[in-house]
């Protein structure tokens, strides 16, 4: 009976610790804003690879968001890179 309880104690901190660290993971990735740097980056390797670069300048804030949305589930884009690709864009605009 102790053994039982002993262990069900160890699994139940186990698995407090776990949600503990995968909620601050995930809540650090939603609030990081975007970065121009990253953002060039992450442009030049993932949409250079379809797509003639284009000039940011070709489209206003608000088209780059539809078209960077639209793209982030074609490309298998993680959220912080649409918001860095979004910063360098919206930057460069």
């Amino acid at each position: 009976m102790r053994y039982k309880t002993e262990l069900q104690t160890i699994l139940a901190a186990i698995a407090l610790g776990l949600s503990g660290m995968s909620g601050v993971a995930v809540a650090s990735d939603e609030n990081q804003p975007g970065d121009f740097t990253r953002g060039a980056m992450q442009w030049a390797d993932n949409c250079g690879r379809c797509h003639n670069v284009r000039d940011p300048k070709e489209l206003r804030d608000d088209q780059w968001i539809s078209t960077v949305y639209h793209m982030r589930i074609r490309a298998g884009l993680t959220g912080q890179q649409v918001r860095d690709i979004l910063a360098f864009l919206q930057e460069s605009n």
